[in-house]
């Protein structure tokens, strides 16, 4: 298993972006959490297969209706196995 830390800048606080991530999250099998930062960023910390994860950030790329994604920090990393599953922490 492997991480992924994703910060992703644009418009995409107040358009549902949270929720959309822990849909495809669940859906994909991915744990971990999304968060809104103060500086109007969305933070996303997965972890599970590569190709989970690759479709999950594929899926951040776009965002949710409303949403306009500009950039996305990409840092992977080894998976820890502290999450149990894919929750929204703020």
């Amino acid at each position: 298993m492997e991480s992924v830390h994703l910060l992703i800048a644009g418009e995409v606080q107040g358009v549902g972006f949270r929720w959309f991530v822990q849909a495809h999250a669940q859906q994909l099998g991915v744990v971990g959490t999304v968060r809104n930062l103060r500086d109007g960023r969305v933070e996303v910390i997965a972890a599970g297969e590569r190709a989970q994860l690759e479709s999950l950030l594929a899926r951040c790329r776009e965002g949710p209706p409303y949403s306009q994604v500009d950039e996305v920090e990409v840092e992977w990393r080894s998976a820890t196995g502290r999450h149990r599953d894919f929750r929204i922490t703020g």
